[in-house]
């Protein structure tokens, strides 16, 4: 089982945002049996079965073992991750661009970025899980609390002003088997969900 996995095709987006499907996904994240599951969510065992066989066909769930109980066979499921990411790519005809919208203080610019992230990465996991092989990445997470707005601008300019340093600094344009790498970096207010929802 993986970590995380990336949803790229819309008809196993369209499966596992289903609220029965996604109950039982969640439910999979240990291996289990129709019949277990049916007792958990109380459906009967046929209509889990039903939504399991679905879950199965988009490679979202895996058979672990079969058990023989008297005339029956029972199929123990478990999903193929332990959590999921639906990529922006699989949920539009058109997917997000973020050249569309070239303003480094437009929050639908950086929304954009994060979508092109997701189906980036996505793409790229999807591969390197085919290969059995590792993507090679890094990513920074940091909380900082301004005092002022000033301090806020001062600070963003202060960082594009770093990374565009050492983008000169590393840069290559003509390196043989060089491999160009995407740097992505966001600041934005942090989310409190128990409130900001709340809030108009």
């Amino acid at each position: 089982m993986f970590d995380i996995a990336v949803i790229e095709d819309r008809a196993a987006a369209e499966a596992s945002l289903d609220p029965m499907r996604a109950r039982l996904l969640a439910a999979l994240t240990e291996p289990a049996s129709a019949t277990m599951l049916a007792a958990r969510v109380g459906l009967p065992r046929q209509k889990v079965n039903y939504h399991l066989r679905t879950l199965e066909q988009h490679g979202l769930i895996e058979l672990v073992a079969e058990r023989r109980k008297g005339n029956v066979t029972e199929r123990v499921m478990r999903a193929t991750a332990a959590s999921y990411v639906i990529s922006p790519a699989a949920l539009a005809a058109v997917p997000s661009d973020s050249a569309d919208a070239p303003d480094r203080l437009s929050a639908r610019w950086l929304l954009a970025l994060a979508a092109r992230l997701v189906r980036d990465v996505g793409a790229l996991i999807t591969g390197a899980d085919r290969a059995n092989k590792r993507v090679a990445t890094f990513a920074a997470d940091a909380t900082v609390r301004f005092a002022t707005a000033g301090d806020r601008v001062a600070f963003a300019e202060e960082l594009i002003t770093a990374i565009n340093g050492l983008v000169a600094k590393y840069h290559d344009e003509a390196a043989p088997g060089g491999r160009e790498h995407r740097v992505v970096v966001a600041l934005h207010p942090t989310v409190n969900h128990r409130t900001d929802t709340e809030r108009p």
